[in-house]
């Protein structure tokens, strides 16, 4: 149910977007260590962030984000809260 929500809200996971579409980062979910890790990374509110590749068995997911590209596992995707809207 919560994961219905948060689509009605407009707001999904990074895991869930799809290739090439481009989204605007609103939160991040989990414990203290793991937000800090993935602000570290760039992964920061208002940040526009879309999704490049992916490994062939879907895991990791490499993304654009600030020029660069960084690859994230689906577990850590989940934690990131994104909305559909740029």
């Amino acid at each position: 149910m919560a994961e219905q929500q948060e689509k009605i809200n407009g707001m999904s996971t990074l895991a869930q977007l799809d290739d090439g579409k481009t989204v605007r980062i609103v939160g991040l979910e989990g414990d203290d260590v793991s937000k800090r890790r993935l602000m570290a990374l760039g992964i920061v509110r208002g940040k526009e962030i879309s999704l490049d590749t992916k490994a062939p068995l879907g895991d990791p997911r490499i993304y654009s984000i600030l020029g660069y590209r960084l690859s994230i596992r689906n577990a850590d995707a989940q934690k990131i809260l994104v909305s559909n809207e740029v």
